[in-house]
C-alpha cells in the first residue's frame, strides 16, 4: 500500500497537470476570436502651442475619444491597456511617437466609451519641429489575458496638423 504522502503527491500532480492543460486550452481558444474594434478621435481645439524656454515645442490638445473595443474581450481577457499616441516624422527620425492619453479597461462593459479630455501627458518635441507639422493620432491597445500571451494592435487616424505659428 502507498502511504498518505504518496497518494497526496499523486493527487496534486494530477490536479496541476489538469490545470496546466486548461490554461493551454484557454490560451489557444483566444485565437478563435477575430476582434473588430472601432475608434474615432477628434481634436476639438488646441489649448496652447508654445515654445518652451529651452527651445522645445509643446502642444496641449482637447480631444474627443470614442471607441468600441468590446470585441477585444473574451472569457480569457483580464484587462485591456489602451493609449493614444501622436506620431509624426522629422528630418532626424522617420517616426516620433508621443503618448498623449492612456487608460486601463478592466471589463467588457466599460469597453464602449466616449471621453472628452485634454492630453494627459505633455506633447513635447525636443526641437522646433512641430510648427505646421502633420501628424497621426493612433489608438494602441494591449490585451492582457488571464493565461497565455499578450497581443497588441492599433488603429491609425491621419489628417491632423498643427498651426504654423505659436498660440
Amino acid at each position: 500500500m502507498h502511504s498518505f504522502g504518496y497518494r497526496l503527491n499523486g493527487l496534486l500532480t494530477f490536479a496541476v497537470t489538469i490545470l496546466a492543460l486548461m490554461c493551454v486550452i484557454a490560451s489557444l481558444s483566444d485565437n478563435l476570436n477575430i476582434p473588430s474594434p472601432s475608434a474615432e478621435i477628434q481634436i476639438m481645439n488646441i489649448n496652447w502651442f508654445q515654445k518652451q524656454p529651452k527651445g522645445s515645442d509643446e502642444v496641449s490638445l482637447r480631444m474627443n475619444i470614442s471607441a468600441d473595443l468590446q470585441s477585444l474581450f473574451t472569457w480569457n481577457t483580464k484587462q485591456v491597456f489602451i493609449f493614444v499616441a501622436a506620431e509624426y516624422e522629422t528630418r532626424k527620425n522617420s517616426l516620433n511617437q508621443v503618448s498623449l492619453w492612456d487608460a486601463i479597461i478592466p471589463a467588457k462593459e466599460r469597453a464602449k466609451f466616449w471621453i472628452r479630455s485634454s492630453n494627459k501627458y505633455r506633447f513635447v518635441d525636443h526641437g522646433k519641429n512641430l510648427r505646421g507639422k502633420e501628424f497621426n493620432l493612433t489608438l494602441h491597445w494591449h490585451v492582457m489575458p488571464k493565461t497565455g500571451k499578450m497581443f497588441a494592435d492599433k488603429i491609425v487616424m491621419s489628417g491632423y496638423s498643427l498651426p504654423e505659428e505659436y498660440i
